[in-house]
């Protein structure tokens, strides 16, 4: 892999895309559209003063650190995309319930279309490149019928091994994947009742602090991370810096890596995919990847993969 020095910051001349072939734009995927308007609409409840608290709020700002990036960015991409890393099973399960929280649909159907991105990454195959236009690639990609992406094809090609585990099986053929995100709604809220009535402040109080963290906690706290995760493939594909000559439009973007802690090293990462360290640099912050040494450390991980050749 050759090496250069960071590109001036901003979006280096890059083709416009088509969109992918295998796209109807007369079909609109229901399931994702309706999933993503209810959810923002939940989330707008936070502007009402009757849904707001500060331990709401700490529980949003935390969740998106705890669920996104233990459930995604560490669970869902590094640890079962690339296979960066090896937990126990048991941990490994842990952190992807977390992922499901998360409400980025399956475990399988995230690790098939993040490896069919890379195979085609900014090319017209690619299931979301932000060249194509900027809402394309943050969340537009979901909202219309790709037959590429369909999730017996897709599975067959890029997901056989994750759909070897029986519980990602379940996930894809139980209810299981819906009760565990209701019960999410359910841990919240019920906490948060329970806390106002040990509090004393009646059941009406108790009902308020509870929605209060349901409402922050649960569906700020998801729409949140939704746009987080979302910003990697838009954001990282068009403003930042380079370390590597990756054949593609891949950028280190330091917002988009301090709000993912450590995702936004994006052209790193498609540099050296598997390396479970996406820093190359020594200013490069990886949170994630603390996490993961911290893991190795205590015995949780190995087979850690760091980068093959990494930037002085």
């Amino acid at each position: 892999m050759s090496i250069r020095q960071p590109a001036a910051t901003g979006l280096a001349a890059a083709p416009r895309l088509p969109l992918p072939a295998a796209v109807d734009t007369h079909r609109i995927v229901w399931s994702y559209a309706i999933t993503l308007a209810v959810y923002h609409a939940l989330a707008l409840l936070a502007l009402l003063p009757w849904c707001f608290s500060w331990t709401g709020v700490a529980l949003a700002i935390g969740g998106v650190y705890v669920f996104g990036g233990l459930g995604i960015n560490l669970c869902y991409h590094r640890m079962l995309t690339h296979r960066g890393l090896v937990c126990p099973k048991w941990l490994e399960h842990g952190f992807a319930i977390l992922g499901v929280c998360s409400m980025q649909d399956t475990p399988a159907r995230w690790v098939a279309v993040h490896r069919r991105h890379h195979e085609h990454s900014d090319k017209q195959d690619d299931p979301h490149s932000p060249l194509v236009n900027f809402l394309w690639g943050h969340a537009g990609w979901m909202l219309l019928e790709n037959r590429d992406l369909a999730r017996l094809g897709i599975y067959d090609r890029y997901a056989k091994d994750v759909l070897r585990d029986p519980f990602y099986r379940r996930l894809e053929r139980t209810l299981l994947y819906p009760i565990i995100v209701i019960s999410s709604w359910a841990v919240f809220f019920l906490g948060g009742f329970a806390t106002g009535l040990l509090t004393g402040d009646g059941a009406a109080g108790a009902a308020r602090f509870g929605t209060s963290l349901l409402v922050w906690g649960v569906f700020v706290r998801i729409v949140l991370v939704w746009h987080i995760t979302w910003s990697v493939n838009s954001l990282a594909h068009l403003w930042g810096y380079q370390n590597y000559a990756t054949g593609e439009y891949s950028r280190n973007n330091w917002l988009v890596a301090v709000l993912t802690s450590g995702e936004g090293w994006h052209n790193n990462h498609h540099a050296d995919a598997r390396s479970a360290r996406h820093g190359h640099r020594w200013w490069e912050v990886d949170l994630i990847f603390g996490f993961v040494v911290l893991l190795e450390t205590l015995g949780l991980a190995k087979e850690v993969c760091r980068p093959a050749r990494r930037v002085s």
